[in-house]
């Protein structure tokens, strides 16, 4: 599989207690996964993210252009 471009956020949450990943270059739900860990939530996100690239495929549909960060 190619290197994955797409962005991930990873944010603590007190109320879950776990950090959230958001996969903002993917319509529908924010918060896609999570982790107890830090590097839980990263190994997470990636599994997330090559999912939904496997599930677009499957159904024939086009990738989301990822993110990219504007130079200032």
């Amino acid at each position: 599989m190619n290197p994955i471009k797409y962005k991930m956020v990873i944010q603590w949450s007190e109320e879950d207690e776990c950090f959230l990943v958001g996969l903002p270059d993917f319509m529908g739900q924010y918060w896609r996964t999570h982790g107890a860990t830090y590097e839980e939530a990263v190994a997470n996100g990636k599994e997330a993210i090559e999912s939904l690239i496997i599930s677009y495929q499957v159904d024939g549909e086009p990738l989301p252009k990822p993110s990219i960060l504007e130079k200032v």
